[in-house]
C-alpha cells in the first residue's frame, strides 16, 4: 500500500512532500532550476530515471507544473500556489539544519563540484565591475578516494554569473586555491572569509582591488545568518 493510509492532514502531506529526494527537488526549485540538467546538478547523486519519477509525481499531486521548452526538446518545471506554500517548510527545515546538526562537514557530505554549483547562485551581480572576471578555484584538502571536481571557474559577467566544470577558454583574473572544508565553511557562516584568509584555508590571488573585493561578491548560503549553538560551532 502506498501511503499511511491515514487521513491525517499531516499523513496525506508527507505522502506527497516526505519522499527520498522530494525536499531537496523542491529546495532546487526555491533556488531557481526550472529545468530537468540544472535540478540534476544541484542533486547529482540522483538518477535520471528517479528524478523523472519524482517530477512526474509531485505534478500529479498538483506541486509543480511543466510546459514544453520552445526548442521542442525537455520542459520547464514551475511551482504552482501549492507548491509555494512548501517554501516554508523548506526553510524552517534548512534554518534546524543548521542550527542543530553536527558533523555536516564531514567529507563524505562534502563535494566540490556542488558547493559551487550553490555559489555561482549567489552572487552579488549588482557588486561586480563592469568588465568580465574570471575566477578559477582549485580545491585541496580532498579525501584520498575523492572522485569529484578538483577546479572549477567563475565567470563573473554582469547580468550573469556562468559556472564551468572545464576551462572556459578565458585566462583567469583570479585564483582562488581552496580547502573544500574551510569553503564550506565560509558558505555556511561557520567562520568568516577572513578568518579563511588568515588561516590559508582560502588563499585568493590576482589583482589587488579585484581579491579585496572579492569576498564581498559572494552572498554566502541563505542559512549561513542562522545562529547556532556553541557546540554546533565547535564541530
Amino acid at each position: 500500500m502506498r501511503g499511511y493510509g491515514q487521513f491525517c492532514p499531516v499523513a496525506v502531506a508527507c505522502e506527497v512532500f516526505a519522499e527520498r529526494w522530494t525536499p531537496l527537488i523542491l529546495r532546487e526549485m526555491f533556488c531557481g532550476s526550472r529545468r530537468f540538467n540544472d535540478l540534476r546538478r544541484g542533486m547529482p547523486l540522483i538518477s535520471r530515471t528517479l528524478l523523472a519519477q519524482r517530477l512526474q509525481t509531485l505534478e500529479e499531486a498538483g506541486v509543480i507544473e511543466s510546459i514544453p521548452l520552445s526548442t521542442g526538446r525537455g520542459r520547464e518545471y514551475r511551482l504552482t500556489p501549492a507548491g509555494e506554500e512548501f517554501r516554508a517548510v523548506i526553510d524552517r527545515l534548512g534554518e534546524w539544519g543548521q542550527r542543530w546538526t553536527y558533523g555536516r562537514l564531514s567529507l563524505q557530505n562534502l563535494d566540490a563540484g556542488l558547493l559551487m554549483w550553490d555559489v555561482h547562485r549567489r552572487i552579488a551581480v549588482e557588486r561586480l565591475p563592469a568588465e568580465r572576471v574570471v575566477a578559477r578555484f582549485d580545491f585541496r584538502g580532498l579525501p584520498a578516494r575523492y572522485r569529484g571536481i578538483r577546479t572549477t571557474w567563475l565567470v563573473l559577467k554582469r547580468p550573469e554569473v556562468d559556472l564551468c566544470m572545464k576551462d572556459p577558454g578565458f585566462e583567469p583574473d583570479l585564483f582562488v586555491s581552496a580547502d573544500l572544508k574551510a569553503l564550506a565553511q565560509v558558505w555556511l557562516g561557520d567562520i568568516s572569509f577572513s578568518q579563511a584568509l588568515r588561516s590559508r584555508g582560502v588563499v585568493v590571488e590576482g589583482p589587488r582591488n579585484w581579491v579585496q573585493a572579492f569576498p564581498g561578491w559572494l552572498l554566502l548560503s541563505g542559512f549561513a545568518g542562522v545562529e547556532r549553538p556553541p557546540r554546533a560551532l565547535a564541530i
